[in-house]
Formats: structure tokens, sequence, C-alpha cells
């Protein structure tokens, strides 16, 4: 991140999604650099004299908005008209998002409107900047965007703040009048789309390798064979997720007495066996999710645009996330099934098999051990697996038809969200397996490799043997682990 006294400089082109994911993580400032500024200002003056040296009729700026496009607006009613537009696209519902998520809509939203090609006035992107600095944020619903005119109900709450008579006399400031396009500017656009995929992918990046970390405990104490991480396996196949998926496994694994040892079985099951071609393609997915959503942080996505040097304003469709949504829909499958095959090596390790008493308990009958924790897993697994169908191939006519085809891409964003979510508890009731079988494993004699000793000396919960110890009250405890260990640093990953 480039910074100025402490601040983070939200115009800069080499901005990546772990930029914007720490900075609101963080609660880092955010300044305008003098570059931003002139584009910004350059912008609007090109565009005030537009309007000003012409009787052109732009759309935005002196007409209706939609199928209203062909009403063209008397020049003494355009602040009424952007007023208008807020107040009535003010519309979300449901339940409010999550406040990391409205700061990451409200950063991109000003790093859009800091490119120079929204004609807005610097005096809003100001506003935007101070409200945000000062932690003012608005609340935004799950609810109302068809992502594809811009996310225009959650991006109409961010707007409706700048004309708010409460919410700018918490920073002692009259309310903005928006002028020409300045409405438009702020609704059209993919921020809340953005917002949850910038999440969500830095999100899945962890969970990847907690899913790797985690499933090496289950190598382990399931006694399983090392030949399937062999890099020559990985050598005749070079998917990329797969050779590293299989590099790290060995590297988490590398000194374990027991991964090394011979194993009389021939074979181990498809749910450890497969982990570098399972893992791994998820992992391909991760990463090519991630250089879609790393184009569209560095775009302009409101309409129509401002082209000063061209001398030209174009109404095009860069609000349209059809990209983001079919994207958003492929993460979706690629962490289900993270999550699906983790269900399935809970499976195992409760079995009864490989010296393992079954469900992971020494009184079997009498104690149920972690029986019902499968099925747990395996709920949460078949409801990611109802999520994942697909958002992005769905559309529904709107705006009298003027908008006849939309990417439903923010249902995308919210069904990844849950995804997401449910992999952490599903990976949590691995992980509460795993540490089960690696102390009742008797080859392992509650050992492994250096690395996973090292982990287990971090987990800070306990693991009870027996039924008088509600098995929910480990899975949340697991569950919370997950969310704030970093499980980057432990293992050494940039």
């Amino acid at each position: 991140m480039k910074y100025r006294n402490n601040k983070f400089d939200i115009g800069r082109d080499d901005v990546s999604l772990l930029d914007i994911y720490k900075s609101a993580i963080q609660h880092q400032e955010v300044f305008l650099s003098q570059k931003t500024i002139s584009k910004i200002n350059n912008s609007r003056e090109y565009l005030e004299k537009k309007i000003i040296n012409t009787n052109e009729v732009v759309y935005g700026l002196n007409t209706g908005f939609g199928s209203l496009c062909n009403q063209k607006i008397d020049p003494l009613e355009i602040e009424d008209l952007q007023k208008n537009l807020v107040k009535s696209h003010h519309c979300g519902t449901g339940p409010n998002i999550p406040e990391l998520i409205v700061k990451i809509i409200v950063l991109l939203k000003i790093r859009s409107l800091s490119f120079g090609y929204s004609g807005i006035r610097i005096k809003v992107v100001d506003r935007l900047v101070m409200f945000y600095n000062q932690h003012i944020l608005p609340k935004i619903r799950e609810q109302g965007s068809l992502g594809a005119s811009g996310d225009l109900a959650p991006l109409a709450a961010v707007a409706d703040m700048l004309i708010s008579e409460s919410a700018n006399k918490k920073i002692n400031k009259k309310p903005i009048t928006l002028s020409f396009k300045e409405g438009l500017a702020l609704l059209n656009g993919t921020q809340f789309m953005s917002a949850y995929g910038v999440y969500c992918i830095v999100e899945a990046r962890k969970l990847y390798h907690f899913a790797n970390l985690i499933a090496c405990i289950s190598l382990d104490s399931f006694l399983c064979k090392n030949e399937s991480f062999n890099p020559l396996v990985s050598q005749v196949r070079a998917h990329y997720g797969q050779q590293y998926t299989a590099k790290e496994i060995l590297k988490i694994l590398n000194g374990s007495p027991t991964f090394q040892s011979d194993k009389k079985h021939v074979q181990d099951p498809y749910s450890f066996r497969c982990i570098p071609q399972v893992h791994g393609a998820s992992l391909d997915v991760i990463n090519h999710v991630d250089s879609i959503f790393q184009i569209e942080i560095n775009s302009v996505t409101d309409n129509p645009l401002i082209f000063s040097n061209q001398d030209k304003i174009l109404s095009g469709g860069n609000f349209h996330g059809q990209s983001l949504a079919m994207a958003m829909d492929y993460l979706a499958i690629a962490l289900s099934e993270l999550g699906n095959i983790s269900e399935r090596r809970v499976f195992q390790l409760i079995s009864g098999a490989r010296n393992l008493p079954v469900y992971l308990t020494e009184n079997p009958g009498l104690e149920s051990g972690l029986m019902i924790a499968q099925y747990t897993a395996a709920s949460i697994v078949s409801q990611n697996k109802q999520y994942c169908t697909p958002s992005s191939i769905d559309s529904i006519v709107s705006s009298n038809g003027q908008e006849d085809h939309v990417s439903m891409g923010a249902n995308s964003a919210l069904k990844l969200y849950k995804v997401l979510e449910n992999l952490k508890t599903i990976l949590s009731i691995e992980l509460l397996n795993s540490l089960y079988a690696i102390r009742l494993q008797k080859a392992c004699k509650g050992k492994s490799s250096p690395i996973i000793n090292k982990f287990i000396t971090k987990i800070n919960f306990s693991t009870h043997s027996g039924d008088n110890y509600p098995i929910h009250k480990e899975i949340d405890s697991s569950r919370d682990f997950i969310d704030k260990f970093d499980v980057l640093d432990f293992l050494n990953i940039s």
C-alpha cells in the first residue's frame, strides 16, 4: 500500500484487492493525491463547458433516467432531478449487509470516481472521503440490485448520505446539493458486487491454505500414503493449482514419521488421495476470479462516461455486472467443493477405519462422539450445493423494457458470501475431527510434522472427549479460531 502520513492513496494505479481489503479492515484513512484531484477537476470543467455552451441532450445530464431517457429536463430543475433520483432509488430491503462490506463499497466508489471519467465535482468526492475517514457509513441492505444498471438501490444509500441532514450534521457540514450527472455517477457502478468479490476472494485464498493445513492433520491421522503428492504425479498433469497444492502438502507434512512410513493399505480414498486435484482446481478458480476483480477495481463503471481529451460524452454499459456475476458463481462452486471434499474426510475419520475408534470416541455405544458433527457438516455442504445454482444465467426485464437484460450479480455476490461463511464452518468441523483423530491414532502418538505440531500448539480451544460436553461449543470455538488465526503468516505466504 502507498501511504502519505499514514494514509492510503485511493487513486493510485497499483492498488490490489488485498490493499482494498486491508485498508478497510485496518481502518486506514484514505486521501486523494493532487494528480487524482486534477483528473476529477478536468473532467468536471469539460462537462460544465459542454452543458453551458451547447444545447445538446445528454443522457443523465439533462434527461430522465432509464426508460425516461427521452424526457428532457429544464436546466432549472437539474438539482431536483438528481435529488429525486437518489431518493427514488434508495429502496433496498432485507437485512443490513456487514459493515466491512459497506466500507469496501464506499472505498471502491471513491476509487472509481477518482479516475476522472465521471464528471463529478471534487467537493462530492471529498465529502465521501470525509465520511469514510470519520467512519460515518450508510446502512446498506441486501436486496434491491439487479446488477446491471449498476447496483442502484445499494449505492443510493451511499448517495443519500451526501444529501442527508443527519449524516452531514455529524461532521458539521451542510448537505451537498447534487448537480447534473452527480446523482447518476454515484448510483451507477458495480461497487456492491465488487465489494463482496474483493472480500470473498481475499478470504477464499486464506481458506484454501487453511483447507490444506487441516487436510494434512487428517492425512496423517488417517495413515495416508504420500505417493499421491509426489511431484512426478503433478508433473505429467501440469495444472498450476494441482502442482502448488501437492507442494504445499509435502511442505506441511515434511518430517512426519507417520506420513513418510510404508503403509499396509494400497490406496487411500479420493478425499485424501485427490487433494491436489480438487484443492488445486479451487485455487485455479480463485486465481482466475482474482484477475477479473483486479480489472474491476481499476475500472470506471458509471454512465455516461466523460472523455474530455477526446471531446466525447459516451453512454455505454460499463455498469453491467455480467463478468462479475459469472466469476462469483464460479468461485462459489470452487469454495463449495473445498467444503464438499472436507466433509468426505470427516466421514472417513469417524468411520472406525485405519485404527481409529468409530465416531472418534473411546466409548462407542455409550457415547456418540462426533457422529452428529458429520451430520452438521453434511447439511451445510448440501446447502452450499443449493447456493451454487448460478445467478448469472437469470435475467428479468426492468425499467419498462429499457433494461431488458440484467446480470443478477448482486444475488451472485450474496450467495458467494454465504458459501464462503459456510465453508469456514465445514473446515472448523474437519479441524475438530482431525484434532481428535491425531490424538487417538496410536501410530501417531499425538505427534505429526514439525509444522503440524507447531500449529497444534496455536490451538486456543479445548477438545473434550465424552458426551458430557456440547459439541456445538467446540465447533463454534474451532470456527472462531479459523476466523482469527493468520494462516498465511503461519505458513510464511506473502
